[in-house]
């Protein structure tokens, strides 16, 4: 029986408390747009992402350039 003194302004005190985070939540604007980022996904522009499918600024393909240490070695030198 002493124990629900302790519990029940415990339980009231938490109450309290959730009710203060979920106001700060819809004043803040947690909860304005919930569409928005599930939709942005899909249109993520991430084509330089993927490998050797790089564009320049103009849309046409970057061919690549071979560098030094992908030349050929010329022993003799």
């Amino acid at each position: 029986m002493q124990i629900l003194f302790v519990l029940i302004p415990l339980s009231i005190a938490l109450i309290a408390v959730a009710v203060i985070i979920f106001r700060w939540a819809v004043r803040s604007g947690q909860y304005d747009d919930l569409e928005g980022p599930a939709h942005s996904i899909l249109f993520d522009d991430d084509e330089k992402m993927i490998p050797g499918n790089e564009t320049d600024k103009k849309g046409k393909q970057e061919t690549p350039t071979q560098s030094s240490e992908d030349a050929p070695r010329n022993p003799d030198a």
